[in-house]
């Protein structure tokens, strides 16, 4: 087992990132890489056969993916957009479970309905990471990037909860629809109330006791599994749990945590959802040849053949959803039509494109039972892993690589009021603004001694006018201070590349105290963030 081999472990985690840096030199998506890579190297002679145990899938991955999305989700957008991200994250993985289950059940020979639909479950979520880190660098509307995220971050758990109920109608042979709807209703409030509940505790513990970087990192890193465990526990959603308690916290992490545990945790999450994503995408593509030879008494031709139907078929379940989710309540609802902008065709084809699968799909894949309480093996286990990861491959190589293309010629631009650069320049201004009422009320006396601190409030003056006549500028372009704040930033970048190589000098000749010099290494690593994040 996978878990037992950490040589193994550790050599997959140095793949990733190898495979990764040839992606980003090739400007390729790493997830449509990563499985690429992964297939081709599983045709290695002399690979190990790689597996994970059902029972770990959903314990090692999902908390801390969950997480990591819902701390990155600003909650105003999420909520300004929560109609067509609940009609996307209910709606649309509730209609294709059904029709999955519905032609699976008449494409593939003797396939229990009850199978069709823990396939659907399975295969309905589309991926944040792989339509996130496709767009990335793109510009295209702001509400097209909340509307696929805050689908992703609660898809997870409306198709877990099909899958779930899927699967123990498999396991017991009973299923009543009034039942599972109760049931429904209650693992979604329960897990929600879980997840909030522990939300608060942990709240007050950032809040009330003397923690530092290292604990509230720490901390951080726990809450996810925290939550999850409990809410499992209970037999409630444990995704939901996570995603609620995350939404919670990152709401409020302004009030909790010093700039230096937020640098801290910032740059943990970034690093550990990297690699369990990777980890997975990995998994994907080396795993596929174990599932081919695994398929019993399907031939290879014709589980392809139900792989590619059914890939096709999610795709196009997606669009014929989103179209009519997208416009009709607008016809139907003059609430709707004043609240929000109509979409555009171009924007709404987008966001129907935007349905590549991934981690979830396969973590649901690998967590369905090796074998049924009778002991015997899981029937069609094998076949439905095989359709599972067809999909994913199918839907990040064909949808995934052909997203940029298909924004170019559809010439998709960001119709806000106001662009982030000219938003950007009014906080500035009114930040400035805020710094320079501070000192006239609190600092009159020094103001009129010491050069120096006149000095700081000349300096956010000139901050003030230039940002002004930026924004009263016709044409920005023209503007002095657009060719001046550039090359001026430049220098600035590079002064700390001098004042680096002069703290490596006296490294180098023991003039000062090692820890002296990181203590200024340090102060040059913040200012260069800082530099670098106005850009």
């Amino acid at each position: 087992m996978i878990q037992d081999n950490l040589l193994l472990i550790l050599s997959l985690l140095f793949t990733i990132t190898m495979l990764t840096m040839v992606s980003s030199k090739l400007k390729i998506s790493y997830p449509i890489f990563l499985v690429l890579g992964g297939l081709l190297i599983s045709l290695i002679p002399g690979i190990p056969q790689i597996s994970l145990h059902p029972d770990i899938v959903f314990l090692i991955f999902l908390p801390p993916l969950l997480y990591a999305a819902a701390w990155n989700t600003v909650w105003t957008d999420f909520w300004e957009s929560k109609r067509p991200i609940t009609l996307l994250a209910f709606g649309l993985v509730i209609f294709t479970s059904a029709l999955v289950a519905i032609i699976s059940n008449a494409i593939i020979p003797d396939f229990p309905l009850a199978f069709g639909f823990l396939l659907g479950g399975i295969i309905s979520p589309p991926d944040a990471v792989a339509a996130t880190s496709v767009l990335e660098g793109l510009k295209i509307p702001k509400r097209v990037v909340t509307i696929l995220e805050g689908e992703s971050l609660i898809n997870d758990a409306s198709s877990l909860i099909v899958f779930r109920f899927a699967l123990a109608a498999i396991l017991t042979g009973e299923f009543y629809i009034w039942d599972a709807a109760q049931s429904f209703v209650m693992v979604v409030i329960m897990g929600i109330a879980i997840g909030l509940a522990i939300a608060v505790i942990v709240y007050g513990i950032h809040k009330f006791f003397p923690t530092t970087p290292a604990i509230d990192a720490a901390i951080t890193l726990i809450t996810p599994y925290i939550m999850y465990i409990a809410a499992e526990h209970f037999h409630y959603s444990g995704v939901l749990s996570v995603v609620t308690g995350g939404l919670f916290l990152s709401y409020r992490s302004h009030d909790l945590f010093s700039y230096e545990s937020r640098m801290n945790i910032n740059s943990l999450w970034e690093t550990l959802t990297f690699l369990l994503n990777g980890f997975v995408f990995i998994l994907i593509g080396l795993q596929l040849p174990s599932i081919v030879n695994g398929l019993g008494n399907y031939s290879v031709g014709e589980a392809i053949f139900y792989a590619v139907i059914i890939s096709l078929l999610t795709i196009v379940i997606r669009i014929i959803w989103v179209f009519p989710g997208a416009y009709i309540p607008r016809i139907l609802f003059k609430k709707i039509r004043a609240a929000e902008p109509r979409p555009s065709w171009q924007t709404v084809l987008l966001v129907a494109w935007s349905g590549m699968r991934g981690v979830v799909s396969l973590a649901s894949a690998l967590a369905i039972p090796l074998t049924v309480s009778s002991g015997y093996d899981f029937r069609y286990r094998n076949l439905i892993l095989f359709i599972t990861f067809s999909v994913i491959l199918f839907t990040l190589v064909l949808q995934g690589l052909s997203l940029k293309p298909l924004i170019r010629y559809l010439k998709i631009e960001e119709p806000e009021k106001e662009s982030a650069k000219t938003q950007n320049l009014a906080m500035r201004v009114h930040l400035a603004e805020a710094v320079l009422a501070y000192m006239d009320t609190n600092y009159q006396e020094e103001l009129k001694k010491h050069d120096t601190y006149q000095r700081v409030r000349d300096r956010y003056d000139r901050m003030i006018e230039a940002a002004k006549k930026t924004l009263e500028s016709e044409e920005e372009a023209e503007d002095p201070n657009e060719a001046f704040l550039p090359k001026y930033r430049q220098m600035l970048l590079e002064l700390v590349d001098v004042r680096r190589r002069e703290l490596n000098r006296f490294r180098r000749s023991h003039e000062y105290n090692e820890e002296m010099i990181r203590d200024r290494e340090w102060e040059l690593d913040l200012e260069e963030a800082r530099l670098r994040s106005s850009y």
